[in-house]
């Protein structure tokens, strides 16, 4: 038997923002290898599959590549349909190419479903489009994390010359990245946003400048965020979105500026927030 494997992109979080062809594929799959942090009731769809996570999470133990290339050739080779779900899009920051190529290599069909990447995800729920006539005509996806063998990538100069930028896997390198940068040309005065738990009841975006990132990312909790950049995401343009925001010249300490902003962040978030209950303070405003 030779099955198909199908690298399938999960998306930013939320369970209906799957594409159809993702949910027929989880409801025929026979074993599903899934990253970490797939909400439970897009795995529930996979009903009938046998499940393994093989997600990898920074700072924490995670599935060696070589063993999940592995594992997908030789399920291959028992199953049909082999799901390797994804969070966000499988071939961005997914490392979808080196699981196509080791599936080529031992002659095992693959095929890519598409999912909603966790930045459209956030322009979207933000209401600011990435792009702008006469601001933004420039967009890069970015993340400063490599490979300890890698040589470095440039991530920063390439984020420094898009109008809008966005970077992955990085609120936890906040110093680094501020300092990185400013000192390949960014003002510190950029306007920035973080977001985490996108699509997620626990959505919520903090924004400030490029000068007060450290500050701004220290008042994130543990789930996935990015760090949004550029003109686009300027304070007043998200004021009626965003539940606190630093000023340019704040170096309060963040408890501060929280208590401060306090109120704003009482606001209900559209029909999902009644449903949900008072537990889940979203921060975006509208659905």
């Amino acid at each position: 038997m030779s099955g198909t494997v199908y690298l399938v992109g999960a998306g930013p979080g939320a369970p209906d923002l799957l594409t159809l062809r993702a949910a027929r594929l989880l409801g025929e799959a026979d074993i599903v290898f899934h990253d970490a942090l797939i909400h439970p009731d897009t795995l529930a769809l996979a009903c009938r599959a046998e499940k393994i996570a093989v997600g990898k999470r920074s700072g924490r133990h995670s599935t060696a590549q070589h063993f999940i290339n592995k594992r997908l050739a030789d399920a291959a080779r028992r199953y049909n349909v082999v799901v390797r779900l994804k969070g966000g899009d499988p071939m961005l920051f997914g490392r979808a190419a080196e699981e196509i190529d080791f599936l080529k290599r031992n002659n095992i069909k693959v095929e890519v479903v598409p999912g909603v990447t966790s930045a459209l995800a956030a322009s979207a729920e933000l209401g600011v489009s990435l792009t702008r006539r006469l601001v933004a005509r420039s967009v890069v996806f970015a993340t400063p994390r490599t490979a300890k063998v890698a040589e470095p990538s440039g991530w920063e100069k390439a984020v420094a010359a898009a109008d809008t930028a966005v970077l992955y896997m990085a609120a936890g390198e906040a110093e680094s990245v501020k300092a990185a940068l400013i000192a390949a040309g960014k003002p510190a005065t950029t306007p920035i946003a973080l977001a985490e738990n996108i699509s997620l009841p626990g959505a919520r975006c903090l924004s400030g400048v490029l000068g007060n990132l450290p500050q701004i990312a220290q008042r994130l909790g543990e789930g996935p965020a990015l760090i949004l950049i550029g003109d686009v995401f300027d304070s007043a343009r998200l004021e009626a979105r965003i539940i606190t925001t630093l000023t340019p010249n704040s170096e309060r300490e963040p408890e501060r500026v929280e208590e401060k902003q306090r109120e704003p962040a009482e606001r209900p978030f559209g029909d999902r927030e009644a449903e949900e209950g008072p537990v889940h303070h979203r921060a975006f405003a509208g659905s």
